[in-house]
Order: structure tokens, then sequence, then C-alpha cells
């Protein structure tokens, strides 16, 4: 039963019908001015966000205040307690499992943890739909239920994909004998190789609609869920546009919660904004458990992924693949990946021994001087840390007799990798030195070390792990800081032997520049 006639003369069109029962759906609208950039919430328009400071970012939203938990809807799932002693909660329920790609493995600390909600973000081409296919076909090929839920392309569009990356069944038309210059491409067709795909049990879906999704989710029950891509999910009931702070905010958390409670684990795809970061307000970073970057140059054909939080692993992880005809394929040795094209010495180069969690990468550090004829000197750096180079150039000028105030000066690390250890110090100030002096290392060589600002070197971690990397590739030298090597050495110790390698220890800048021949 509904009725009007009791309320006051200042009820008016902005409230809706109120319900005489007690449980109705009172309603009064207004609008909040949501901002794009944060998402936090304005009663006012102004022009300034106050909270993250961007302008003209504030966007009316109608909102309306309703009785009922849209948000969170009553599923109908097993009674369970709301709160267990922490000793009764069986360990196993959490327990990672492999998705059968290493290097996404490597990434995320050993495999995905049920329940857990995971967010990739990357430039667009770089392969984020590419890699999240290739992980659902694993999945599903290993037993587990798997759904791949694509917001902006058709079942079409997928099924094209998935052909391209040989991950489905051949139909009657495909198994026909090719002609032309089809029949000697092996890869071509899977069934003309012998490679015969495996069967995978995922299922596909073309949807935005955040109920339908729901809806799917409940009914299929999977393990896992991937969706291609969050900005375009959208909840019908609310009047704002898809990829909005307000959708994406209300959306991604709903997809969480079902994640929690029917415990299954939630892969999500998020676009990027021009300056690198997920696009949508900083608390969709704050909802997931792991925000992975996949990330790579597209002039190069190698494609790198690394985590900036994961509450199930470390931050440290690095993966490495390299992009192919036929998707992503993961690189077991790296170092030679990204000195495949590094031959004699020359001036300006020196290779680095990085550090990136676990795993040990050897790269190429490049450094250019020239004539500055502007006035002004330029101070470019890719890879590295243009405020770190700055700091290193000072150091340089200062103690080790060179001058560049009036250079050019360009340090680059070979193959798009970044590297943002300390350890890269002493890799680039040899690399700027030998580009002005035009000396080089000897062939062989492998250094690392933090650089002081009284140019004296530091140790890093992970030097045992660094050495033995080197040793393996074939290099012959060592440069590091004399601290790993004796902390009774002299300035300049005697190289010494270690996995066949030679180790020079040095004390300062002014000690490793002496190598240079």
């Amino acid at each position: 039963m509904k009725s009007t006639k009791w309320l006051p003369s200042w009820f008016d069109s902005k409230y809706e019908d109120y319900d005489l029962n007690g449980t109705c759906q009172m309603a009064k609208k207004h609008s909040q001015f949501i901002c794009s950039n944060c998402g936090r919430a304005q009663t006012k328009w102004m022009g300034k966000c106050p909270d993250c400071g961007e302008w003209n970012s504030l966007v009316e939203q109608a909102i309306t205040d309703v009785t009922e938990d849209l948000h969170r809807p009553i599923l109908a799932t097993t009674d369970q307690p709301v709160a267990a002693p922490l000793d009764d909660i069986r360990p196993d329920s959490t327990r990672r499992y492999p998705t059968g790609i290493g290097e996404f493995d490597r990434v995320l600390g050993g495999g995905i943890v049920p329940g857990s909600a995971i967010l990739i973000g990357g430039d667009p081409g770089i392969g984020k739909s590419t890699l999240l296919l290739q992980v659902g076909h694993a999945l599903a090929v290993s037993g587990r239920k798997t759904i791949y839920i694509s917001s902006e392309e058709s079942l079409g569009q997928i099924r094209l994909r998935a052909d391209r990356l040989h991950l489905t069944q051949p139909s009657s038309a495909d198994t026909e004998k090719p002609s032309g210059p089809e029949k000697n491409n092996r890869h071509a067709n899977p069934q003309a190789s012998g490679l015969k795909p495996q069967a995978s049990s995922m299922l596909a879906s073309a949807t935005a609609n955040l109920d339908i999704i729901a809806n799917l989710v409940e009914k299929e029950r999977p393990e896992v869920v991937m969706i291609d891509s969050i900005q375009m999910v959208y909840r019908p009931d609310m009047s704002s546009a898809p990829g909005s702070a307000t959708q994406l905010r209300d959306s991604a958390a709903r997809l969480i919660w079902l994640a929690k409670q029917l415990n299954f684990s939630l892969l999500l795809v998020g676009h990027v904004t021009k300056d690198g970061a997920i696009a949508g307000p900083k608390i969709l970073e704050h909802l997931v458990d792991c925000v992975a970057y996949f990330e790579g140059d597209r002039y190069h054909s190698h494609r790198i992924i690394r985590t900036i939080k994961n509450r199930f692993g470390s931050t440290d992880e690095l993966g490495i693949f390299e992009i192919t005809d036929a998707g992503l394929i993961p690189v077991a040795d790296p170092s030679k990946l990204f000195l495949q094209e590094q031959r004699e010495p020359r001036p300006g180069s020196v290779i680095l021994a990085a550090c990136e969690g676990t795993r040990t990468l050897l790269v190429e550090v490049q450094a250019l001087c020239a004539q500055s004829v502007f006035g002004s000197a330029k101070r470019k750096a890719t890879g590295v840390d243009s405020g770190r180079v700055a700091m290193i150039l000072a150091v340089i000028e200062k103690h080790a007799d060179c001058v560049v105030g009036d250079q050019d000066v360009f340090v680059n690390v070979v193959g798009g990798v970044r590297v943002q250890e300390p350890a890269a110090d002493l890799a680039i100030a040899l690399a700027v030195i030998s580009a002005m002096t035009n000396r080089t290392l000897p062939s062989g060589t492998v250094v690392c070390g933090e650089l002081g600002l009284g140019a004296e070197l530091r140790p890093v971690h992970h030097q045992r792990q660094r050495i033995s990397e080197a040793a393996r590739v074939g290099f012959k030298q060592f440069i590091l800081p004399q601290a790993i090597a004796g902390r009774d050495a002299k300035p300049r110790s005697p190289a010494k032997q270690e996995n066949g390698i030679q180790l020079l220890a040095c004390g300062s800048l002014s000690d490793a520049r002496r190598a240079l021949a």
C-alpha cells in the first residue's frame, strides 16, 4: 500500500513514494560530484579537487540513497559463522595453485590463491588479453573450471585470438588439407604439424552487464573468473556511464566480494592512463589483492610483468616473456636475451649484474657524451632514474676528474629493461667515464655497486647470486665493492677466484676506473 496524502507540503518530487508498511523503498534523489581522478565525492562542484588537486575533474552524478543493499546481495550459500577461532581455520583453504605458466607464477609468488583478486594493467596492445587467454587455457586444461568474460569483444573475436594462439580444437573445415604457401607453414594449422591442441573446459562470455556476470558466476560456480576489462563493466541501476569512477568502484567491489564469498579467483584487466597509472580511482588498487603491471617496448620482442602490490608474495619478482606469432612464451634465460646483441667491448658500454627479486639479469648499460651547443647541457636517461644519473654525474665531476658540465649525457639500458636498484650506480659511472675518455673495460667484465656522494663504493645485496649468474653466462671478471670481497681488503685488492670468475674488489670509483683499458 502506498500513500502520500499524509505527507507535508514540503515533500515534493525529489522523494519517491513512501510505503506505509515500513520496509519500503523511500529514497531521496540528490547529486554528488565525483572526481574522475581519485574517486572522492564532493557535495558541490569545484574547479579543483581538494583531495588530489586535479583541475576540472569533478563530474556530476545522480545518487539515490535506497535502504536496500544492492551492492552486496544475499547469496544462497551455506551458513558460515561470522567469526571463527584462528586455529580452527584450515590453512589449505588458501593454498595457491600454479597456472601452468612459470613466469606468471613467479610474479604471483608461486601461483594463484583461491578467492584472491588480481588486477593486471598495461598499455594498449602490450599483450594483456593474450596473457589472460593463455593463463585461462592452461588452468582449464589442468581441470579447473574457468570463465573468460570479455566486456569489449564479441565471442567471435575471442575465438579468433584463441585460434591464433592454437588454444582451440580445429573444426572440420580447419582440418582440410592446406594448399599453396600454407602447406609449408607448420604453424598455420596445428593438425598439419602434429600439434593437437589439448581440450579445455574454459567458458567464454561477451557481456558487460554486472548483473548478468553475477548471475553467470553464481550459476556456473567456476574456480577462476577473468574479466577483460573492468573499465567497461557497468551496473544497470546506475545512471553514470561505464568507466566512470562510480561505476568502476562499485563494479569492482561487487565482483571482489563475490570472489570472496564463492571462493573463486578473480583476474581483472585494467586500462591505464597516459601517465601509465591504472585508470579509475585509486581505491581500485586498494580493493584487489595483487596489482601487476605488464610493460615493455613495442619495438622489442620481450614483455615484462612485475607487481607493485601482492598480499600473498613478494613485490620484487619479475616475469619475462617473448612475444611471438603463437603468443607469449616464457623466457627461461633472460640474461642471454638481453645480451644477444652485445659483441666486442666498445666505449660507453658496461655490463651490469642487476637483481630483481630472486632473479639476476645481465643487462648492458650504455652512455653517450657529446659537446653541448645550446648552452644548457641535456640529461636524458632511459631505463634508470634520471635523478640518480644527475647525482652520479656530480660525483664524477667532483671526484673522477671528468668535466661533464658542458656535455650532453644520454644513458640507456639496452632492451627496454628498467633497473631501479642502486647497484646500477657503478655501471652508469663507468659507462659515462668510458664514453668521455674513449676507453673500454676488458672483454668479459661485469660490474655492480652502489656509489656514495664521496665516490666510495658500497656493498649491495645478493652478491653471490650475481657472481654465480655472471660465471654461468661465461664472463671472466667481476668488479665489485671491496666490502663484499673482504672488509680487511686494501683499497684495491688483488683479483680473487670464485666460481671460475675473477673478483676485483674496489673501494672507490677511482679504483674501479683503473680497470678501463
